[in-house]
């Protein structure tokens, strides 16, 4: 493990944890707005705590919804046959990996 990273290193991690951090704001608000939580902040939700059950607290229609949402906001293409997308949900750090991923340039 090197003791001293070079300042280009240091300065591509802090874009990319600034840029998840942004993305993971955003799709708090969307949470929400869209799911109409009124008496939530988005800085008051856990990037890392559930969104169903025991964390947040959601169900299927939040879903739903929330996918929705995400699909107009981002773009986001989901395959609900797809098992993998149960796992992307499960937090608001799952579902900014999942946009983050979907959002990189493609090589050809």
């Amino acid at each position: 493990m090197w003791k001293h990273s070079s300042p280009l290193l240091r300065l591509t991690s802090r874009k990319v944890w600034n840029q998840m951090n942004y993305l993971q704001l955003t799709i708090k608000t969307l949470i929400v707005n869209t799911l109409h939580l009124d008496d939530i902040r988005p800085e008051d939700i856990d990037a890392d705590a559930p969104l169903f059950g025991d964390g947040l607290g959601l169900d299927s229609i939040d879903a739903l919804e929330l996918g929705i949402a995400l699909k107009k906001h981002f773009g986001l293409d989901l395959d609900i046959k797809d098992p993998s997308v149960k796992e992307h949900f499960f937090n608001v750090s799952s579902l900014a990996a999942l946009i983050a991923n979907q959002q990189q340039p493609r090589q050809i």
